[in-house]
């Protein structure tokens, strides 16, 4: 049975070959007229006119004076059909292949089509070849099929070109940051991207990736866990409405919900309180949605959510009492953990009562269709919110909860520079205690709110949105996952020159 080096070392005879015949078969310029699903769809436009199409080889048959091609690039497929009397024959310098040359091309490779649009024997429409360019010989040959998870994710490349409704999903991810940009925009907010790199991180609980920056004396810096800080610089620095859109890294392990490295989205708007910011999210959702999948319903496994309604409205402590009897402003780390106990929920040695009541809350999410509201977070629950006047054990923050999972983060903004700075220390003293996830104190932060911030309303949330409407897993909604590094023993094999 053939191998892959098998496979390989004939197309490198192959290769060798068109070097020898003056060929290159690399070449930089294609001259492409039209896309290889267009000719099908402006058929009857271009019945009968000339047209360059390029693309990988799909499959090729031969019968000695007449062959066909099928041609795909990422507008769709096209037959080329090639009769010996009307196909030029080899020109070199120009690249072009002649009858005699198609036993040379494979599988994978890439071409150019120069032809007239007309109809076969058999009534496909399909490209009348006059001329065939080699574009790219490829050296090894795509699989029919490829379902091995781990396989697909080192490769995705080879996975897109196998499972075509990959790289659609895509599209799809990049239809969802595009609309999302497009209502902030048509919203007045202006796009400003924020640092990466941060000497302290915050505005999450979360555990973050550290490097250092040897120009400033090897100092220690932090990969964000969140947009939020700097942009609420931003806002005491006079902008009224300003978003980040980008990635933010979080190193903590894999679920079928987070990435240790993912795209996120926040925005901050002056003036505003968590109510405006909830009138505004259930539009944009709407927006998002709709121009992303063409729908407001979607069945996500046991869920079947209508997404143009309006949404329910959750009270945290109302939730936890109901399912738990606990009263949340007033209750003990036995008590909660307890719960934990009785419901099978894990409790570790650095769960406090917030972390405690949180992973609560999560058992009851779990199995929540929405889209709801939770309003009326506790406090202690919520160090960067603004306190709720009405009730000032919580505070005014507003979390979308939809098929099972939390699809954002609002909040209005904590703009009183001596609260901040207690709550900062608060969450430092945890930190030093050994809650790697808990905010580290930013003093320029504090800082620049006493200069002074207007109130204000921010907004976040990441491409688990995407996922979770996709219906899709964290390493199946993001085009390149990490992995182990790993290098295969064929790969090794194929390349005895080079230490891998």
């Amino acid at each position: 049975m053939a191998t892959l080096q098998d496979y390989r070392n004939e197309r490198l005879r192959k290769l060798e070959t068109l070097r020898q015949l003056g060929v290159d078969p690399y070449p930089a310029k294609s001259e492409r007229t039209h896309g290889c699903g267009e000719v099908l769809a402006r058929y009857d436009e271009l019945a009968g006119q000339e047209v360059v199409v390029a693309g990988r080889i799909v499959s090729i048959r031969s019968f000695g004076k007449l062959a066909f091609i099928k041609l795909r690039d990422q507008s769709g497929e096209v037959q080329l059909y090639l009769q010996r009397d009307d196909v030029a024959e080899l020109d070199a310098s120009r690249g072009i292949l002649g009858m005699k040359q198609l036993k040379l091309l494979d599988t994978g490779d890439f071409v150019e089509a120069r032809g007239v649009m007309t109809t076969t024997q058999t009534g496909e429409k399909s490209v009348g070849v006059h001329e065939l360019r080699l574009l790219t010989k490829s050296l090894r040959p795509m699989p029919e099929k490829l379902e091995n998870k781990e396989e697909r994710f080192r490769r995705r490349y080879v996975d897109m070109n196998v499972n075509p409704e990959v790289r659609l999903r895509f599209i799809r991810r990049s239809k969802f940051w595009r609309a999302t940009r497009d209502y902030l925009n048509q919203h007045g907010f202006t796009e400003v991207n924020v640092p990466v790199l941060e000497h302290t991180t915050g505005g999450a609980d979360a555990n973050p990736f550290v490097t250092h920056m040897d120009a400033l004396d090897n100092q220690q810096f932090y990969l964000r866990i969140s947009h939020e800080l700097p942009l609420k610089r931003l806002i005491g620095a006079g902008f009224e409405k300003v978003y980040d859109l980008g990635p933010r890294f979080r190193n903590e392990n894999y679920s079928d919900e987070h990435l240790p490295e993912h795209i996120a989205m926040e925005w901050y708007a002056a003036y505003w309180d968590w109510r405006a910011g909830m009138r505004f999210m259930e539009d944009m959702y709407k927006y998002v949605l709709q121009e992303t999948f063409g729908t407001l319903q979607f069945q996500l496994g046991k869920f079947n959510i209508d997404m143009s309604g309006e949404w329910e409205v959750w009270d945290y402590a109302e939730v936890i009492r109901k399912h738990y009897g606990i009263d949340v402003y007033d209750t003990t780390i036995d008590e909660v953990a307890a719960k934990l106990k009785e419901h099978g929920l894990e409790v570790e040695k650095t769960d406090s009562i917030p972390r405690g009541i949180d992973k609560l809350w999560k058992n009851i999410r779990k199995d929540v269709a929405g889209p709801v509201w939770l309003v009326n977070t506790p406090k202690f629950i919520s160090p960067l919110s603004k306190t709720n006047p009405e009730n000032p054990q919580t505070v005014e923050r507003f979390q979308p909860v939809i098929a099972g999972s939390e699809l954002g983060n609002g909040f209005s903004e904590l703009n009183d520079p001596i609260d901040q700075l207690n709550r900062f220390v608060e969450q430092q003293q945890m930190r030093d205690a050994g809650d790697d996830e808990a905010m580290m104190l930013d003093i320029d932060y504090v800082e620049m709110l006493e200069y002074g911030m207007p109130p204000a309303c921010g907004w976040g949330y990441s491409e688990r949105v995407f996922w979770i409407f996709e219906g899709v897993t964290a390493r199946e909604g993001v085009p390149f996952p990490q992995l182990r590094h790993e290098i295969d023993e064929t790969t090794r094999a194929i390349y005895p020159q080079v230490k891998l």
